[in-house]
């Protein structure tokens, strides 16, 4: 009797063990069908909704492009125009000294009679205007005895008859020229032997 009463208890137990197990697996397939509904349910919007969200995220970042662009833009033409505007400021501030040197010369020379005395004042001022031009990368063309190079010399006359051995060669300097950092800015105006 007892085993009796052991295997009735014993069935119980299983047959309760079985009736969850398949409340449990029932849950699990109805689980995984609302899950399978879920996911084709998105699958659906997702296409839509992920390319939508994609459009506005682009045309978002498409619009910052252009904004930032336009900034760039705006900020680069108002430097450039402070540049033209302001750009020999440095130049200028240099050739500020030389001039005064210019007035003092003008104001001393009404009080002197002597050119000597002028002549030396305007050379000190001559010197003083090169020294601060090639700090600023300003330089002469050399022309004496050189030949004729039509990158940094303007023929503005040809003088016949010089021989063969100055044909082709500088003969006189009419304009000197410049250039800064090594960019011609003016061409110097020679005279060549022909």
């Amino acid at each position: 009797m007892k085993e009796e009463k052991l295997n009735t208890e014993e069935e119980e137990k299983l047959t309760d063990e079985m009736a969850e197990g398949e409340t449990t697996d029932e849950l699990a397939d109805e689980e995984g069908e609302n899950d399978v509904e879920n996911t084709s349910e998105e699958e659906e919007k997702d296409p839509l909704t992920v390319a939508n969200e994609q459009i506005a995220d682009l045309k978002d970042k498409y619009l910052r492009q252009v904004a930032e662009f336009d900034n760039y833009r705006k900020r680069t033409l108002k430097e450039r125009a402070e540049l033209i505007l302001n750009g020999g400021e440095k130049v200028i501030g240099t050739l500020l000294p030389v001039l005064d040197d210019m007035e003092r010369a003008i104001a001393n020379g009404e009080k002197t009679d002597e050119p000597a005395v002028l002549r030396e004042g305007m050379e000190l001022i001559y010197h003083k205007l090169v020294k601060v031009l090639e700090g600023h990368g300003v330089s002469k063309i050399e022309t004496e005895g050189a030949d004729f190079d039509t990158d940094v010399h303007e023929a503005v006359a040809m003088v016949p008859g010089m021989g063969d051995d100055k044909k082709g060669k500088v003969i006189d300097c009419l304009a000197t020229g410049y250039k800064l950092n090594d960019k011609v800015i003016r061409h110097a105006k020679v005279a060549v032997g022909q």
